[in-house]
């Protein structure tokens, strides 16, 4: 995971923090639709204190990032294997149909959802700088852009089923 750090940016850091105020029967979604807002405005930390939405994003986050370093893992292992086993399709294969079947999750279900650019924030030097309220343990999220990542998450993928298919193609030959 990629921590940001507060001074190592030029500009101030924008954050926003969703406090927990029940003031409505409808709170949980306000709660909501204020996370959407600040996850869109692509601000820098946004600090979740209602434990039910920011235990659901963390988790959100978490299953995002397991698929999203499976395939890459799988991928690898795929890629390996073909090169060390050339004649035997069958040692990469599986590895291969996981890494894309990873790859089409993640691009289908987390491709598009703007939590995606953020992570679950541990760095204690950055949430000391965070005006954090006396909440016993908030979700904070900071950003940070994965364009790069997601390519080279699809570049595996497809590299890897490419030569897997070229092994069974040639296999079959």
């Amino acid at each position: 995971m990629v921590s940001r750090n507060i001074e190592s940016t030029s500009k101030v850091p924008t954050f926003h923090v969703i406090r927990e105020v029940y003031d409505s029967s409808n709170a949980h979604e306000r709660f909501e639709a204020e996370l959407d807002k600040a996850l869109e405005a692509k601000l820098d930390f946004i600090v979740i204190e209602p434990p039910r939405l920011g235990d659901e994003t963390g988790r959100w986050i978490w299953v995002g990032n397991c698929l999203h370093k499976t395939a890459v893992a799988t991928g690898v292992v795929s890629l390996v294997a073909s090169l060390l086993w050339r004649d035997r399709p069958i040692i990469a294969a599986p590895a291969c149909a996981l890494s894309i079947f990873c790859t089409g999750l993640y691009t289908v279900s987390w491709n598009y959802d703007p939590c995606c650019q953020y992570q679950v924030e541990n760095n204690d030097t950055v949430l000391e700088k965070l005006p954090l309220t006396d909440v016993s343990s908030p979700v904070i999220l900071g950003y940070s852009p994965n364009s790069k990542t997601k390519y080279l998450h699809r570049s595996v993928s497809l590299l890897s089923a490419a030569l897997c298919a070229w092994q069974i193609w040639r296999s079959y030959k």
